[in-house]
C-alpha cells in the first residue's frame, strides 16, 4: 500500500538516484489500464462521521478539505462550476459502500462518443446510465482521509455494483490489462550496470533535469546525451525510458470502449504497473505529450 501520491514516469523516477523501478518491472502484481478521464473522483463513506460522501482529490487535502457529503456541500464548494453538477449527479448515482474508491469520470450518459480529456472513448451504442466512471483505486483510511493509504482495485468482484435499492446507475469502465515482462530481464540487469557509473543530483537538480526532458518531448526535440550536463545520467534515464516501451508494447487489455486521439484508433492512454514497492505509468510520451500540447493541456 502507498500513499495518494502522483504516478510517476519509470525513467522520471530514477533521476534522483531512486532506482526501485528496475526490480520492479519484474516484480508486477498487476496491470490496470490507463483511462485518459476528468476530473478525478472520490467516493466511499467518510471514515470521521461515518457518511457517504464524494468530492475530488481535494478530500485528501491537509488543510482545505472539501469533503462533499450533501449537496449544500457539493453547492458551498463548487456552486456555479461544472464540478457542482458532476458532484452532484456522482452523490445520486454512486452506489453507497463502506469503503473508499477514486476513478475518472468519463461523462453523463446518452451519448456513443466522449472526449473528457485528450482521449475520445466511442461505445457502440448510446449510454444508458447515468454516469460514466472508470475506477481504478481502493483507499485504506480508519479515522481520516488525510491519512489514507493507496491500493489498486483488482477486478470488478471487489467492487459494489448496485446501491442498497438494488438500482443501478452507472456504467463502469474497468477493462482487464495483461502483460509479462520477463523477457526485460536483461535490458535492466544493463541499466543497472549502468546506474553504477551515474553521479546523481540533488533532489532539486533531478526536478530541473526532469522539467527540461518534459520541454524536449513536448517540442519534439531529441534526447542527445552529449548535448547535457551529466550524459551519464540521461543515458540512463533512456535506458530506463526503452524498457517502459517494451514494457508497452508487451501489453494489452480487454473490454471497455474504442479509444482515439485526433481521429486515429489507439490501443489506450497507457497502463498502471502495480508493485509491491510502488505503482508506475507506462505511457508513450511523445504521443501525448504532443497531443496534449496541441490542445493546450499541458504535459
Amino acid at each position: 500500500m502507498t500513499k495518494n501520491i502522483h504516478l510517476e514516469h519509470p525513467e522520471d523516477s530514477i533521476l534522483d538516484g531512486t532506482l526501485s523501478v528496475l526490480g520492479a518491472f519484474l516484480n508486477v502484481i498487476r496491470l490496470s489500464v490507463k483511462i485518459d478521464g476528468a476530473p478525478a473522483i472520490v467516493w466511499g463513506t467518510n471514515p470521521a462521521t461515518g457518511n457517504f460522501f464524494v468530492g475530488t482529490k481535494s478530500v485528501f487535502n491537509k488543510r482545505k478539505i472539501r469533503i462533499c457529503e450533501t449537496v449544500d456541500d457539493i453547492r458551498a464548494w463548487y456552486g456555479g462550476t461544472p464540478l457542482e453538477i458532476i458532484l452532484g449527479s456522482c452523490l445520486c448515482n454512486l452506489p453507497h459502500t463502506d469503503r473508499i474508491f477514486q476513478g475518472d469520470f468519463i461523462g453523463f450518459g446518452g451519448e456513443c462518443d466522449y472526449t473528457p480529456n485528450t482521449i475520445t472513448y466511442s461505445f457502440s451504442q448510446p449510454v444508458a446510465e447515468e454516469i460514466i466512471v472508470a475506477p481504478h483505486t481502493e483507499y485504506l483510511a480508519t479515522d481520516d482521509l488525510r491519512n489514507a493509504t493507496a491500493l489498486p482495485i483488482k477486478s470488478f468482484s471487489d467492487f459494489p455494483a448496485t446501491n442498497p435499492d438494488g438500482s443501478y446507475f452507472v456504467k463502469w469502465i474497468m477493462p482487464r490489462a495483461f502483460g509479462d515482462f520477463a523477457g526485460l530481464d536483461d535490458s535492466i540487469a544493463e541499466a543497472q550496470l549502468l546506474a553504477r557509473g551515474v553521479i546523481f543530483p540533488t533532489a532539486k537538480g533531478a526536478a530541473t533535469v526532469k522539467r527540461l526532458l518534459n520541454e524536449h518531448i513536448r517540442e519534439g526535440m531529441e534526447v542527445d546525451p552529449t548535448e547535457w550536463e551529466n550524459p551519464a545520467l540521461i543515458r540512463l534515464w533512456l535506458a530506463v525510458k526503452q524498457i517502459k516501451e517494451d514494457a508497452l508494447f508487451l501489453s494489452y487489455h480487454s473490454g471497455g470502449p474504442a479509444a482515439y486521439i485526433a481521429g486515429k484508433r489507439i490501443d489506450s492512454e497507457g497502463y498502471v504497473m502495480h508493485t509491491p514497492g510502488g505503482s508506475w505509468k507506462l505511457v508513450d510520451r511523445e504521443e501525448f505529450s504532443y497531443a496534449n500540447f496541441k490542445m493546450g493541456v499541458g504535459a
